[in-house]
């Protein structure tokens, strides 16, 4: 009997769909406690892509004063906070009125997304907008990450931990 060069195509597809489902994927390490006094939060700006707009620093807080900026950079919150992200942004001319739009992307461990949030901004100069998100249940702990977008693309990234 001879095997039909079909029929043995489709008999090796599913022998190796069963090895692949046999596998399991290795868990990775858990990463190290985030410090609770972080370093510097400062990056080197982040130019748009027609660079009329940067995204000079994110900081991660628990509260934000009247001005927009953190009171207190964090890396590590309480499974109760409120979290803020303070996102600074410059226009290249300060003389001219810049615009877009700025996006949080939330995530909890392996990517799963928790929130996104999006502003549109126009102003000249400098300035902070903020982002925050909150839960009524108690976060669960584990590490978390927050992607700032300026007009969909990524721009900055922070990653915290809620103990």
């Amino acid at each position: 009997m001879t095997l039909h060069p079909l029929a043995a195509l489709v008999a090796a597809g599913l022998i190796g769909s069963l090895t692949l489902v046999g596998c399991k994927k290795d868990e990775p390490a858990p990463l190290p406690p985030a410090a609770t006094t972080p370093g510097p939060t400062a990056m080197p700006p982040v130019s748009s892509p027609a660079g009329a707009v940067s995204v000079t620093t994110v900081d991660l807080g628990n509260a934000v004063d009247g001005n927009r900026r953190v009171t207190t950079p964090m890396a590590a919150f309480s499974r109760n906070d409120t979290i803020y992200a303070s996102v600074a942004t410059s226009a290249a001319d300060a003389a001219s009125s810049a615009s877009g739009r700025l996006a949080a992307r939330w995530t909890y461990q392996d990517g799963q997304v928790v929130d996104e949030l999006s502003q549109d901004f126009n102003f000249s100069g400098s300035g902070h907008t903020v982002f925050q998100i909150s839960n009524p249940e108690p976060w669960p702990a584990g590490t978390y990450k927050v992607e700032i977008l300026h007009d969909g693309n990524v721009v900055q990234t922070r990653q915290f931990e809620v103990r």
